[in-house]
């Protein structure tokens, strides 16, 4: 393919999508990501499309959020392997508060083999994944249906989830940066996320590397309220995810890493036989009489090891 044409179809698929990792860029036109990269800066300084932290994006410094068809076939590899570890932060007999998005449906689909969970959700795909799963009760809040993300937002998805208390809630979103927590590109996503994370005790973000250090329009979690993030190990050349996995581990959040290939690994994952007792939700972590206790605060040595993790990612 020459480099004219693969210009074109990067370009493509970034107006398609709003945002595309190198990795996903070199798949698609099917050469390395060196070649990528050169032709992203030549798109670059043409002012077609912006770099951004391992990928690619739509000018303009905020990326808009793409429909579902587009989102489930970009970093599906990735995604499937934050599924598998997400699951073993989930125990039997949980109540639990699962969002809309690609990510938070394979693990949905994983959660149908944990018997007496209810789970609590907006998202009709999550509902759908979860609808065959014998001892799984799903509970649907009420709302206005989004066609673009099969999610279900407004004042009646907000209204349902008023004196809901769960242990956890799982959440994705568009972009994540330590400055500014968890974001999405609409307002009315937004609002049900915010709504979503006042339910539950414990916040656990899903994010591939794409969206580290990715920021969009409107906030939904802040970094102090983030408990744990799991994420997929990201690419040697892109620093700037591991950057940024640092700053969100020396802000207190507990990082779990999972390899693309479908092998975990991360911090470690609590056994589902040993059931923790789990503050309701009150005060959020890093306040006065906060109910979370972080890694560092349960094993002493926990913070430092997350640090050091981190740390070796940078070094790659």
């Amino acid at each position: 393919m020459f480099a004219a044409e693969r210009r074109q179809l990067i370009l493509e698929m970034v107006r398609a999508n709003g945002a595309v990792s190198l990795r996903e860029l070199a798949r698609v036109v099917q050469t390395s990501e060196v070649t990528v990269r050169r032709d992203v800066r030549a798109l670059e300084a043409e002012g077609l499309l912006d770099r951004r932290h391992g990928g690619a994006v739509l000018p303009g410094g905020f990326t808009r959020e793409s429909g579902f068809p587009q989102k489930s076939h970009l970093a599906t590899a990735e995604k499937t392997a934050i599924a598998d570890l997400a699951a073993n932060f989930v125990e039997e007999g949980e109540a639990i508060v699962v969002g809309a998005g690609t990510t938070t449906q394979e693990l949905a689909r994983r959660l149908a083999r944990i018997p007496g969970l209810t789970v609590v959700t907006n998202s009709l795909l999550v509902a759908q994944a979860l609808a065959h799963a014998n001892r799984v009760e799903v509970v649907m809040t009420g709302g206005t249906l989004r066609g673009s993300n099969y999610a279900l937002v407004g004042s009646g998805a907000e209204q349902s989830l008023q004196g809901l208390r769960v242990s956890r809630a799982f959440l994705s979103g568009s972009g994540l940066t330590a400055e500014r927590g968890l974001s999405t590109s609409n307002m009315l996503s937004a609002s049900v996320d915010r709504a979503l994370v006042q339910a539950a005790a414990e916040v656990v973000v899903l994010a591939d590397h794409t969206k580290l250090g990715t920021d969009t329009m409107f906030q939904t979690v802040p970094t102090d309220v983030i408990t744990r993030l799991v994420t997929d190990e990201p690419p040697v050349h892109d620093d700037r995810a591991a950057t940024e996995l640092q700053a969100l581990a020396d802000q207190g959040v507990q990082i779990a890493v999972a390899g693309a290939s479908g092998n975990s690994g991360g911090d470690s994952v609590p056994p589902r036989q040993a059931r923790r007792d789990v503050a309701l939700p009150g005060p959020r972590r890093g306040q006065p009489g906060s109910g979370l206790r972080t890694a560092a605060m349960l094993d002493p040595s926990g913070g430092e090891r997350e640090r050091a993790r981190v740390a070796n990612l940078r070094r790659r």
